[in-house]
């Protein structure tokens, strides 16, 4: 059976290695001209401005997790991968995506090994979580340098909107950086067309939050806190401003309560959740793979908000404002994250959201 790890706990700790991303989101080239043998090169930059051009469209793929791999099989690119690290569980993924992604060989259940991707005959690596400058190739482990991704013909491209997030200039709050890695892969792949659609769907969904609730008073808006009941229940994980979480939260107009943390993610006390008294709580639970196995989770979760003596008397749990929404589809940057803005929305803001 297939881990399902979403980079899971791993999450906070490698997006606190980003330490050496600079901010900046902005792919360089023509977003509309593929990496082709007839379209024009394509470059893309790191956190730090590096350029990696493409002329031509890589033919394998190596992606280190699920989030990268869900981003090419969803453009359409699903042939051209030849492996990932920290793979979907079964069932994790949409029904559409899933049987492909189950095909796809594991190099590693989690960080892929230094000599296991050296020697997968990959043409294009893409991390996600990614430390970069002092600190070598990326991500966690013995990461492979700069000079050897070269000598064995692999281009090391990020995704920037999770690999830079830490280190951005100013808190996330919008999908700008989603959608421009997108937009990037797309013309990285040779599949811009699909990328224009895919990012133009999360516009029109988060454009119809925008025009419902983006005139709500900053006071009028609920205080909102994302549980991350797997990350443990001893000292809470905090979403920070520069998470994609942050921006998903406050496009569905909703404050959240951590929003004065700069970085990605922080652990923090229960007083401090006490303190700050939310008005509506996600239980943030990662997916089991069924329903019924998330369903479980989800009451669990709540159970235990409720039967902790620091937090059952907290407005939201008192009241029953909580919302059932996975982890991974609002912490980790994808296409789902404009869903999971509607979704808050329509809860928080009933009648207002279509």
């Amino acid at each position: 059976m297939r881990s399902r790890v979403w980079c899971g706990t791993a999450v906070a700790l490698l997006g606190l290695l980003a330490a050496g991303c600079g901010g900046g989101t902005d792919e360089e080239g023509d977003e509309g001209s593929d990496a082709s043998a007839g379209g024009a090169p394509v470059t893309v930059t790191d956190c730090m401005g590096a350029k990696t051009t493409f002329d031509t469209t890589p033919r394998r793929i190596v992606t280190s997790n699920a989030s990268s791999l869900e981003l090419l099989l969803r453009l359409g690119a699903g042939d051209k991968v030849a492996g990932t690290g920290f793979p979907p569980g079964e069932g994790t993924l949409p029904a559409g995506l899933d049987a492909m992604a189950q095909k796809v060989p594991v190099l590693g259940e989690t960080v892929i090994p230094k000599e296991k991707l050296l020697g997968s005959g990959a043409d294009l690596y893409i991390d996600t979580f990614a430390a970069m400058g002092n600190m070598g190739g990326g991500g966690m482990g013995d990461a492979p340098t700069a000079e050897e991704f070269e000598a064995a013909g692999i281009k090391h491209v990020f995704l920037k909107s999770t690999a830079c997030a830490a280190q951005s200039k100013s808190p996330l709050k919008d999908l700008t950086a989603v959608e421009e890695d997108i937009t990037a892969l797309g013309a990285v792949t040779g599949t811009s067309a699909k990328a224009k659609e895919l990012v133009a769907g999360m516009r029109e969904k988060v454009d119809g939050v925008r025009k419902a609730v983006g005139g709500t008073a900053e006071a009028a808006r609920p205080t909102y806190f994302f549980f991350d009941f797997d990350a443990g229940t001893k000292q809470p994980m905090a979403v920070c401003n520069r998470q994609v979480a942050h921006a998903v939260i406050t496009l569905a107009g909703a404050r959240n309560v951590f929003a004065d943390c700069d970085g990605d993610f922080k652990q923090v006390s229960w007083e401090d959740v006490v303190a700050r008294n939310p008005d509506w709580i996600q239980l943030g639970v990662r997916n089991r793979g069924s329903g019924d196995a998330n369903a479980k989770a989800f009451d669990e979760a709540r159970k235990w908000l409720e039967g902790n003596p620091a937090t059952g008397g907290l407005k939201a749990v008192k009241e029953g404002r909580f919302l059932r929404i996975g982890s991974e589809r609002t912490t980790i940057a994808g296409v789902e994250n404009a869903a999971v803005v509607q979704e808050i929305a329509r809860t928080i803001h009933p009648g207002k959201v279509k």
